[in-house]
């Protein structure tokens, strides 16, 4: 059956904004401008005739999507949806040091080691083999869903865009991300397909130097 997979990030939380690590550890809420996003959101697609909603397993994702929630429709939660864990780096402060390790990892990643981890955290390749049994719970669940809203992480959401589109997770950054944007993506029934990339549309009116 054919569905349409709506895609997208959770609103922003004050971790977001103070530049502060949180992965699946960090069970962090939204804040104002995030419920501000996911209100933005709502507006704009509240006349999509959304069968379900499937979340992460964190508040941030439940709270991004809570209107629709409140409208009834049916909501599953998925802790394969959940962000990367980022291992020691939770909880931390984006300074120099931080960074400097961090951009080696992600070269190491975009250069193909997959299996390269933060300290504690999860590899890319551990990330596949999770969001890989997620994905096939969620074509099971939704298998008599027309439309589907789907809400995730930023980092998980670019690996979950490789794997729609059957490219190597190195590709991961070739997705952009921001709190709310949206991808969507049609599946034939054997193929996903994009068809919106990266839309931010329904931020227009916000200020999101926030």
């Amino acid at each position: 059956m054919k569905r349409t997979l709506y895609i997208i990030r959770h609103g922003q939380t004050d971790l977001n904004k103070q530049g502060i690590v949180q992965g699946r550890g960090i069970n962090s809420p939204l804040n104002e401008h995030g419920r501000k996003q996911a209100a933005a959101f709502y507006n704009y697609y509240k006349d999509v005739p959304f069968d379900r909603i499937i979340t992460s397993s964190l508040k941030r994702t439940h709270q991004t999507v809570q209107a629709f929630i409140e409208d009834g429709i049916e909501w599953d939660q998925h802790p394969g949806l959940d962000e990367i864990s980022w291992g020691i780096y939770e909880g931390k402060v984006h300074d120099e040091v931080l960074m400097a390790d961090f951009n080696r990892m992600i070269e190491c990643w975009t250069n193909g080691e997959l299996d390269v981890c933060v300290e504690g955290g999860e590899s890319p390749n551990q990330m596949k083999e999770r969001q890989e049994a997620a994905l096939k719970d969620v074509l099971k669940i939704t298998k008599n869903d027309s439309n589907v809203l789907i809400c995730t992480h930023g980092r998980a959401m670019r690996m979950l865009m490789c794997l729609l589109t059957k490219q190597p997770y190195s590709a991961m950054d070739s997705f952009p991300h921001t709190n709310t944007a949206l991808y969507k993506v049609i599946y034939d029934g054997k193929d996903f397909h994009i068809d919106e990339f990266y839309n931010t549309d329904h931020l227009d009116a916000l200020d999101e130097s926030v």
